[in-house]
């Protein structure tokens, strides 16, 4: 589950006070009085993160800024090619999800076996990954390393000069990197999984009757779906990202995220089988 920290920076980065509001809703799962209880200090210390980056009187704050993508492919209306790959985008980052948080649930125990000697060496492999990574696709090191907050813009602003390889590979490495670091390292599952699937969505922008804009939309849906296990969230997110056109792939990124959601839903519990009580 995404923790506060995460979504009171989506809240900020996105400029919007109630979209933190938004996230605290669904995670609570609540209504009624209680979810004043819940909703109205989430709004409130929204608020007051907004202020430390617009400012107020004299005092200018951090200076503002969006995690809205600055550069987007431009947004093209839903076919019938981009309505059936969704499904298919879906089940890939459901599949993808499933992956990385079996991969993080099966070490973890190992973690708490030794965990300052585990710990450095897990985070010499992530180390090797991003190193490996750079050498053989010439990118920056950065796009494993990282959360992927800061490179998804540049990596969706030059998404027509990547190559499917490089996308395959860049999702491979990313993917052990991040399974590595939910073992061990302190983090949250948003940003990762946003990368990751904005990197599918580039990889699958050539299939054919696949447009970018709505491949890009579905594949960040989808993994956030598949990791956060918040599809109302996950399709806001997808949907503000790709900034004005937003509104043209929601019905792609819908159907992407109901079909990652259901599914993950629907796969066995990732990570070992723990013991029933006798």
């Amino acid at each position: 589950m995404a923790s506060a920290g995460s979504f009171a920076a989506i809240s900020t980065l996105l400029g919007s006070p109630v979209l933190g509001a938004f996230l605290i809703m669904e995670v609570a799962g609540i209504g009624g009085a209680a979810l004043s209880l819940v909703a109205l200090p989430g709004l409130l210390a929204s608020g007051i993160g907004a202020l430390v980056f617009v400012g107020m009187n004299k005092w200018t704050g951090l200076g503002t800024f969006s995690l809205a993508l600055p550069s987007v492919p431009p947004g093209v209306p839903p076919t019938l090619a981009t309505m059936t790959w969704a499904l298919v985008i879906g089940a890939l980052g459901a599949l993808l999800g499933w992956l990385i948080r079996s991969l993080g649930l099966w070490l973890r125990p190992i973690v708490h076996v030794n965990r300052l000697l585990v710990t450095s060496a897990l985070g010499l492999l992530i180390g090797l990954l991003a190193m490996s990574y750079q050498l053989v696709s010439g990118r920056s090191f950065a796009e494993v390393l990282f959360s992927g907050q800061d490179a998804l813009p540049n990596l969706v602003e030059h998404a027509a000069d990547a190559s499917v390889g490089v996308m395959i590979l860049l999702i491979v490495c990313k993917g052990l990197a991040y399974g590595l670091s939910l073992s061990a390292f302190r983090g949250g599952p948003v940003f990762p999984s946003m990368f990751i699937g904005a990197a599918v969505g580039i990889a699958a922008s050539g299939l054919p009757g696949m447009d970018l804009a709505p491949a890009i939309g579905m594949g960040i849906g989808a993994m956030c779906a598949a990791m956060l296990r918040l599809p109302l969230t996950s399709t806001l997110l997808a949907v503000l990202l790709m900034g004005a056109d937003g509104i043209l792939v929601t019905p792609q990124v819908v159907v992407a995220v109901v079909v990652a959601f259901v599914i993950t839903n629907v796969l066995p519990a990732p990570g070992p089988k723990t013991p029933e009580p006798a």
